[in-house]
């Protein structure tokens, strides 16, 4: 390499090497993590559609929603109340184009039975998916979840987890009015929702990141999760709680100290000589 061109490349790296430097010495130093939830859940309700009543999950126990449950209550002392409020066709607000084709009442009717009168810690809102594909506006879909959220903090504060619409395949299937949307509108969606969680305090669940596109966790209706989607949908939904609620550590913290130690190696060490 002919000595000019070393001389640039040598003096354009200390440049780079210069500028790097200089934005990490402007960047704020990062704030404590925050804790949302430094307690053990007391009661969590789940809000929402078909995908949230457990559509078509083969029984009970396999819907999110339960799943999700026990997750939470592996690593609490005392267990937590599970609360499963989902409504097939269900949409956000009376204000939807696609309230009359849905399941009633929708979700904006029905906060003081199926919220405020549980007094949640932990509240799930699940939707998007329905509304989505009865043709809701995006934007008026964000400012009618805005409303219910809202409404539910003049009473409670519980931690409340916006999740987006799950992955689905038959954008078709349902009949009308539910065939407005497209994985494109789906993405869309999500965004909005984690607009709105940014605005409003709230953790957020990127469910459609969660599937990898993968057709085999749809049911086969198109529409629904199977039973592994519903494991996802859980475990991704746990992954957030646990990262952002020291709570959900407590118990297993406190009883690490005493645990006996289960693990005995010798056999494996003993086949090699060891």
């Amino acid at each position: 390499m002919p000595p000019l061109t070393r001389r640039r490349l040598l003096v354009n790296s200390l440049a780079v090497t210069t500028s790097n430097l200089a934005l990490a010495e402007s960047k704020p130093e990062p704030a404590g993590k925050r804790d949302w939830h430094p307690t053990e859940f007391r009661r969590m309700v789940a809000l929402g559609e078909s995908t949230t009543a457990g559509g078509w999950s083969t029984n009970a126990s396999r819907c999110w929603v339960s799943v999700l449950g026990r997750l939470i209550n592996d690593f609490q002392a005392k267990s937590m109340e599970v609360i499963n409020n989902g409504i097939g066709a269900n949409v956000i607000s009376t204000r939807s184009p696609c309230y009359k084709h849905s399941g009633k009442p929708a979700a904006n009717q029905r906060l003081q039975k199926h919220v405020l009168d549980h007094r949640p810690d932990l509240l799930i809102i699940s939707y998007g998916l329905n509304d989505a594909r009865g043709g809701t506006p995006l934007d008026v879909f964000q400012a009618e979840m805005t409303r219910v959220i809202a409404t539910i903090r003049k009473t409670i504060q519980p931690v409340i987890v916006l999740p987006t619409p799950y992955y689905m395949t038959d954008f078709g299937g349902g009949g009308q009015p539910w065939t407005k949307a497209n994985l494109e509108i789906f993405h869309r969606y999500g965004r909005g929702i984690a607009q709105v969680a940014r605005d409003q305090d709230c953790l957020f669940v990127d469910l459609l990141d969660a599937s990898g596109h993968a057709d085999w966790i749809v049911h086969y209706d198109g529409i629904h999760q199977s039973d592994l989607g519903h494991r996802i949908v859980a475990h991704r939904m746990f992954e957030v709680l646990a990262t952002n609620c020291s709570g959900l550590a407590r118990h297993t913290k406190q009883i690490e100290k005493t645990a006996p130690r289960w693990r005995d190696e010798s056999k494996l060490k003993a086949d090699y000589g060891f």
